[in-house]
């Protein structure tokens, strides 16, 4: 079977250009049989919804996790997972200092939001930090809305951040660099999608594509 490799460019201290070799299919299909079979297992001896097998990402309704989250946004205000009921919510885990799978996934979803058109208005994204210590709110309000003034950023104390990853299954971990604040993390890419109710619908891989999005999204919304 051919594995696609994900290449992420990184800049090193000196300016020089390198790169750091993911196996993304391989990490990708791993967290997509995780996810679906958690499903299965929650939907055991129920029938699965018709418009269900129109969906492009991976379906993970009714998975016991990613319930809620408590996090502070770019502008201070504490949110919770209820606060955006009544929209599909999109949400993505990241840090500002990411080279490339982060801001790719953001201007990703910044196009779907054009896509939509007027149904853009019944579409929340939000950006949670993995990286609390350089994160702050500050950058965040740079950094977020530059994509969409819309888009939201969240962010908490490094342990409301990891009880938040733990929540969601999602991991990451820190790569020291060559001095203390110039390091990198590795984590689990990927897009939680729920519907205008606050449940957890479909996970999307990294890269899915803006029409498969658009897709997913006007199903939800209808």
């Amino acid at each position: 079977m051919h594995l696609a490799i994900l290449k992420i460019r990184i800049l090193k201290h000196e300016g020089e250009r390198g790169y750091v070799m993911v196996k993304a299919a391989i990490f990708n299909q791993f967290l997509k049989l995780i996810f679906v079979g958690l499903a299965i297992s929650s939907l055991h001896g129920c029938k699965q919804p018709e418009a269900a097998q129109a969906f492009k990402s991976t379906n993970v309704t009714g998975i016991d996790s990613g319930k809620d989250f408590r996090l502070t946004d770019h502008l201070g205000k504490m949110r919770t997972l209820s606060d955006f009921k009544g929209k599909v919510v999109l949400l993505f885990f990241g840090y500002t200092h990411c080279p490339e799978a982060c801001p790719n996934t953001l201007m990703e979803l910044a196009l779907v939001m054009k896509h939509l058109g007027p149904d853009a208005a019944k579409v929340q994204v939000l950006f949670i930090t993995l990286d609390p210590e350089r994160d702050t709110q500050a950058l965040l309000a740079q950094f977020v809305p530059s994509f969409n003034p819309g888009f939201i950023g969240l962010y908490g104390t490094p342990a409301q951040i990891a009880e938040t990853a733990k929540e969601y299954r999602l991991f990451y971990n820190k790569q020291p660099g060559k001095s203390p604040g110039n390091y990198t993390l590795d984590h689990a890419v990927g897009t939680y999608i729920y519907d205008q109710s606050g449940k957890l619908r479909l996970h999307a891989s990294y890269g899915q594509g803006v029409d498969a999005l658009v897709n997913d999204i006007k199903l939800l919304l209808n």
